[in-house]
């Protein structure tokens, strides 16, 4: 049976000698690069490329093209190479498009030797990258696996391969690049002695054991955008016109630095090049970030808000947080791999103390035990200190970054609420709470996701240990869960334009009343929470012919012929007590909207305790697995796609009695009547 994989999914492999099959738009070079432990390149010897297409184990095609099929003999690797990545680019100087924005997503599909596929990638979401991490293959405890990877680099092979760890990545990539335009298939001259790497604008955060403990083969700022582990695919902004949203709607995650422009000039069909570029993207580098002030003489270089490569403020701001986040992650990964490298030395070092009959008698084994755990709080301190180092420069990033954040990134109480005013475009991202780990508790990253939502929200509102490892009781866990989902409906609300989403709510049993005051009294809502089960049926059957029809006129290429009263506004279904007031029928109407739903801008926050609806079995599961998890309370149950870290989320909620919702809410409403 074929695993269809996501980005960070990592599937086991049965099979040693495998056949790794590509399939693309438009010619691409196809390659493999083999590291080590720590995901680093040892030199140009460990890169099959297609001027030098086999190395032991690995084979690549030696020319640029559509489909590829790269042989993999993984009981023949060598034993220090611990990870093959498989890697895509386009070639330049020969015509061809110029990203894979362009080109409609590449398709990589592992089989065994009798052709049978074992797993599958789709790398959706590429806008300006022009190379690509598509997947790789990795030891884990004597193991083989597969994961999905999916990191795009606008700046192509040179950035992917720097990344990567190889110092002469730019002198390789223009010899792969210039023997695939001459067609050769030969070797590519030998780059250069090594040399330094410059420095980066981010480092990434390297190992708390020393130089020969690398970064993870993820790390690095770079060019490419920043994947978003906790809502899958997320689509580019959504343009402001109901046509271009219908015909032109996002289905795959896009880079952070892809955004669109209108007006792109066609290819001309009067002779010439064909112009691959996509109409709506950008094609050219952002501009560079603001120059940080000069640090003072033995003093780090103090941080900047809008550190980070982008358009606008608001896009440098995006990926400047995301940095954060990756610098965090890879430099807890780093520590934790340090405290396990020490805990392992020492356990190897007992071991053969205790293995010698002559070091059990007198003071020589004592001498040896205590030698070994001196050396094992050395490197745990040494790896401690390198993380507080990090830690402390997050840290003084995160209070520059934090009071600059427009009101989407922002939290509740900062003070752009106070500022507060109805927006005409609808931002990049969304704020859904903050993210931490237990080693570092105080530091805080922002959560943001893209937008429009690609995947519905659920606030679980069932059994969740509370932040002080007591346990809350089923009903503070419902008022804290309809609390949370008020609070993301209003800032959703609050940073579309006016009469640009618009919110319906079910409630059949009338229990969320008091929570959903703020949004019925203000009069925000397209119409009173829908009570009891004809009230259910009523908003579920005209959310289901909006989808209906949207869907029909967009295959049927007339998008621009809707009704003249049809709501063309983004809409988000708010259901609380799920599953009362449901019967079959209703249920089945919800998850065609939780599927349909957000590729013609429906959308669904469910506020419900999966345990309710376990009388329904397994029908509802796909319904659970389809939407973004969040809980009303601390917990850690959100994951990064890199090293797979427990980040612990916390909602972004309201201060007590702030009174800034009903304010925000109050800007709303009168925009929309004017």
């Amino acid at each position: 049976m074929t695993a269809e994989l996501v980005r960070g999914q990592n599937h086991p492999l049965s099979e040693a000698r495998l056949e790794i099959r590509v399939s693309a738009g438009a010619p691409v070079v196809a390659a493999a690069t083999l590291s080590d432990e720590s995901g680093r390149i040892h030199g140009v010897e460990w890169v099959a490329h297609p001027g030098a297409p086999t190395l032991p184990g690995v084979e690549v095609s030696r020319q640029a093209a559509a489909d590829h099929r790269l042989a993999v003999d993984l009981d023949a690797v060598a034993e220090t190479v611990h990870r093959v990545s498989v890697l895509l680019a386009l070639p330049t100087g020969v015509g061809g498009p110029a990203d894979f924005g362009s080109l409609a997503a590449p398709v990589v599909a592992v089989t065994g030797l009798d052709g049978s596929e074992v797993a599958g990638f789709t790398l959706t979401g590429l806008g300006p990258e022009s190379a690509v991490v598509a997947l790789e293959l990795y030891r884990r405890q004597g193991a083989w696996k597969v994961r999905a990877v999916g990191q795009g680099y606008a700046g192509g092979l040179a950035d992917l391969l720097t990344d990567q760890g190889l110092a002469q990545a730019h002198q390789l990539a223009s010899g792969i690049n210039e023997a695939v335009a001459r067609g050769l298939a030969r070797s590519v001259p030998a780059p250069p002695s090594r040399t330094a790497d410059g420095d980066r604008s981010r480092q990434a955060a390297a190992s708390a054991l020393g130089p020969d403990q690398g970064a993870s083969p993820y790390g690095g700022q770079g060019t490419q955008g920043a994947p978003d582990p906790y809502s899958g695919p997320q689509g580019n902004q959504a343009p402001q016109s109901a046509a271009d949203a219908m015909a032109s709607y996002p289905t795959g995650p896009a880079d952070p630095s892809a955004t669109t422009q209108p007006g792109t000039p066609a290819a001309s069909g009067t002779g010439g090049p064909v112009d691959y570029s996509h109409p709506r993207r950008r094609n050219t580098a952002p501009p560079p970030p603001p120059a940080a002030p000069p640090a003072e003489p033995g003093r780090p270089a103090q941080p900047v808000a809008g550190d980070a490569t982008g358009w606008s403020m608001e896009e440098r701001l995006y990926n400047q947080v995301w940095g954060m986040f990756e610098d965090l992650a890879r430099s807890t990964a780093a520590y934790r791999s340090a405290v396990d490298f020490a805990d392992t030395r020492m356990e190897r070092e007992l071991d053969e103390v205790l293995s010698d009959p002559r070091s059990r008698i007198g003071g020589q084994g004592d001498a040896a035990r205590e030698s070994a755990r001196a050396k094992h709080a050395q490197l745990v301190d040494q790896a401690r200190q390198v993380l507080d180092r990090d830690l402390a420069q997050l840290a003084a990033e995160a209070e520059v970054v934090e009071p600059a954040l427009p009101p989407a990134y922002a939290r509740w109480d900062n003070p752009a609420w106070h500022a507060y005013r109805v927006p005409m475009e609808m931002p990049m991202a969304l704020r859904l709470g903050d993210l931490h780990l237990p080693e570092s508790d105080r530091l805080r990253v922002p959560m943001l996701i893209r937008l429009p939502l690609e995947r519905g929200l659920w606030i679980d509102s069932g059994r969740t240990g509370a932040p002080d490892g007591s346990f809350l009781d089923s009903h503070e866990l419902r008022r804290l869960a309809l609390d949370s989902a008020v609070a993301h409906t209003a800032r959703l609300l609050a940073i579309h334009p006016a009469d640009e989403f618009t919110v319906h709510v079910v409630d059949p049993a009338g229990s969320g009343a008091r929570a959903f005051a703020p949004l019925v009294q203000s009069g925000v809502l397209a119409a009173p929470p829908a009570v009891g089960a004809a009230g259910v049926a009523d908003i579920l059957t005209r959310l289901t012919e909006h989808v209906d029809l949207v869907q029909m006129a967009v295959r049927g290429g007339a998008a621009d012929s809707l009704p003249p009263d049809f709501d063309t506004a983004q809409q988000l279904l708010v259901v609380n007590d799920f599953p009362h007031g449901f019967d079959d029928r209703a249920v089945t109407r919800l998850r065609y909207l939780a599927d349909e739903g957000p590729s013609v801008g429906v959308h669904l926050m469910m506020v419900a305790d999966r345990e309710d609806a376990a009388g329904y079995g397994p029908l509802l599961d796909p319904l659970w697995r389809g939407l973004m998890r969040l809980t009303p309370v601390p917990d850690d149950h959100l994951a990064d796609p890199w090293v797979g870290h427990a980040w612990t989320y916390e909602p972004a909620l309201l201060p007590p009695g702030s009174q800034v919702l009903q304010q925000v809410l109050a800007q709303v409403a009168e925009a929309r009547r004017l």
